[in-house]
C-alpha cells in the first residue's frame, strides 16, 4: 500500500488528485470542529456517552465524534447513505426508476443522482429536527436556546452541513481519488483513533486506581458523578491484559477482513466456437467472478440500526430505568453486552446479507447474458440448469459472507464482554469500513497508474 502511494505521488496528475482529496478531508475536519450555537456541548457529550450502545453511538462513530459535539457536520454522511439505499431499493420496486437506471444511459444516471440529492436534503431535515428535539427534551440547550429562532438556526446549520458534506463527496469522486463518501466516512472514523488511544490509557490508569481502592463508586459520586455515570466509568476500565488481548484481536480482525474482501468464487465459463464468413470466433475460456462479500458493510449498518431501536427509544423517553418493570427487563435483554443481543444482531446481518446479494446479483440475467454471448458453464445446459447452478453457488457464498460479517461484528462485543469493557460495541463496523475503503483506494490508484502506462505505450 505504501509503495503504491509512493509511486502515485511521483505522477503529477495523480499527485494533484491526492492533494485535492486531502484538502477536502481537511475541510471536513475543520467543519467537525465548528460547533452549532445554542447547544451545551458538555452536557451533550456526557449524555451521548451514556447512550454509546444505542443508534446514537453509531451516528457518533460514523461522524467522527462530531455528533457528540453538535458541529456543522454532525449528521455526517448518514443522510446521503440512507438516501442512496432508499433510492436503490425504489429503483428495484418502481418500474419507471428501473427503466431510467438501465436504459436511460448517462442522462438517466444524472436524474437518479439528482433524486438522491433531493432525498438526502429531505432526510437531513428530518434528522436535524429529531436531533434538535432530542437536545430540547433532554435539556441540552443553553439558557437562550429556546424559541423559534434558535431552533431554526440549529436545524438549518445541520442541514447545510450535511448538504455540504454530500457536495464534497461528489467533488472527490470527480477530481480526487476513490469514492468520496467512503473517504469522508473513513476520515471520520480514523480521526477517533487518537481519542481512543488516550481513553485506553486513561482506562488503564483508572483500573490501577480501582485496584488500589482509591477510586470507588462512593468516591466518584462524591466528585459529582451520578450513580449511573460512576457505574459506567467503573465498567469501562480496562486491565493491561485486556488491552493486549484487544490489540491481538484487532490485528487478527484486520487480517481476516483483508483476506475475505479479496476472496471470490470463480465459475468457469466456456464460449462455443462459431464461424462468421471464413473466420472462426469463440472457443475461449473465461470465468464468472462472484465476490464472497457482495453486500459490503450495509448489512451490518442496517442490522445495528434495527436492533438498537428499542434501546434507543427507551433512552430517549427515559423508560427502562426502574427495576422490576417490563421495560427494564427488555432494556437489559437488548443490551449490547447480552448474548440475546448478539444472537439477534447476527440473525439480522445474515438476513440483510441475503437481501442485498439478491438485489446486486441476478442469476437469471447472468444466465441470459451468457446464452446471448454464446457462453456456457461446463456440465450445465443453458437456461434453467445454468440459473439453478448459479443460484446454488450464490446461496453458498452469501452464507459464508454473512457468517463472516456476523463474526466481524460480534467479535468486538465478545471481546468487550471478556475484558469487561462496554466501549467496543460497534468496533467491528468501523474496522470493516476502514479496511474496505483503504483497499478500494489502493485499487483505484493501481488502476489509474495502469491506465497511464497503457496510454504512454500507445503514444
Amino acid at each position: 500500500m505504501i509503495q503504491t502511494i509512493r509511486k502515485a505521488w511521483g505522477i503529477p496528475e495523480l499527485r494533484k488528485k491526492i492533494i485535492f482529496t486531502l484538502l477536502m478531508l481537511l475541510i471536513f475536519r475543520i467543519g467537525n470542529a465548528i460547533t452549532v450555537p445554542f447547544v451545551n456541548v458538555d452536557l451533550l457529550k456526557v449524555y451521548l456517552e451514556s447512550q454509546s450502545t444505542t443508534i446514537l453511538g453509531l451516528y457518533n462513530v460514523m461522524s467522527g465524534g462530531a455528533f457528540a459535539q453538535a458541529t456543522l457536520f454532525a449528521l455526517g454522511v448518514q443522510p446521503y447513505i440512507n438516501s442512496s439505499i432508499i433510492i436503490q431499493l425504489l429503483t428495484i420496486a418502481i418500474p419507471a426508476l428501473e427503466r431510467l437506471a438501465k436504459e436511460g444511459g448517462e442522462e438517466g444516471k444524472k436524474k437518479i443522482q439528482a433524486i438522491t440529492r433531493y432525498a438526502t436534503v429531505a432526510i437531513a431535515v428530518l434528522s436535524a429536527f429529531g436531533y434538535y428535539m432530542l437536545m430540547k427534551n433532554s435539556g441540552l440547550l443553553t439558557a437562550n436556546g429556546t424559541g423559534i429562532w434558535p431552533a431554526l438556526v440549529i436545524i438549518v446549520s445541520f442541514v447545510a452541513g450535511s448538504s455540504f458534506v454530500m457536495w464534497m463527496g461528489e467533488q472527490i469522486n470527480e477530481f480526487g481519488i476513490g469514492n468520496g463518501i467512503s473517504m469522508i466516512l473513513f476520515a471520520g472514523i480514523v480521526s477517533r483513533v487518537p481519542t481512543a488511544v488516550s481513553n485506553m490509557i486513561a482506562s488503564m490508569q483508572t483500573w490501577a486506581e480501582v485496584r488500589k481502592g482509591a477510586v470507588t463508586l462512593e468516591t466518584l459520586t462524591a466528585q459529582g458523578y451520578t450513580a449511573q455515570q460512576a457505574q459506567n466509568l467503573l465498567d469501562s476500565v480496562m486491565s493491561p491484559w485486556g488491552l493486549v488481548l484487544m490489540l491481538i484481536g484487532a490485528l487478527a480482525l484486520v487480517v481476516f477482513i483483508v483476506f475475505i474482501q479479496d476472496a471470490e468464487r470463480r465459475i468457469p465459463v466456456q464460449y462455443a466456437k462459431r464461424q462468421v464468413g471464413r473466420r472462426m470466433y469463440g472457443g475461449q475460456s473465461s470465468n464468472l467472478p462472484m465476490k464472497v462479500n457482495m453486500a459490503g458493510v450495509l448489512p451490518v449498518i442496517f442490522a445495528q440500526s434495527i436492533v438498537s431501536i428499542p434501546a434507543t427509544v427507551m433512552a430517549l423517553t427515559g423508560t427502562g430505568t426502574q427495576e422490576g418493570t417490563f421495560s427494564y427487563a427488555l432494556r437489559n435483554f437488548l443490551d449490547s453486552r447480552s448474548l440475546a443481543y448478539m444472537f439477534l444482531y447476527a440473525l439480522l446481518i445474515i438476513g440483510f446479507s441475503y437481501f442485498y446479494s439478491s438485489i446486486q446479483f441476478n442469476p437469471v440475467e447472468i444466465a441470459n447474458n451468457l446464452k446471448k454471448q454464446g457462453g456456457f458453464i461446463p456440465g450445465f445446459r443453458p437456461g434453467k440448469p445454468t440459473v439453478d447452478f448459479i443460484k446454488k453457488v450464490l446461496n453458498k457464498i452469501t452464507l459464508f459472507g454473512a457468517i463472516y460479517l456476523g463474526i466481524v461484528a460480534i467479535l468486538p462485543l465478545l471481546l468487550g464482554k471478556i475484558v469487561g469493557s462496554n466501549s467496543m460495541s460497534i468496533g467491528g463496523t468501523s474496522v470493516i469500513i476502514v479496511v474496505g475503503v483503504a483497499l478500494e483506494t489502493v485499487k483505484a490508484l493501481d488502476t489509474q497508474m495502469l491506465m497511464r502506462q497503457y496510454k504512454g505505450f500507445l503514444e
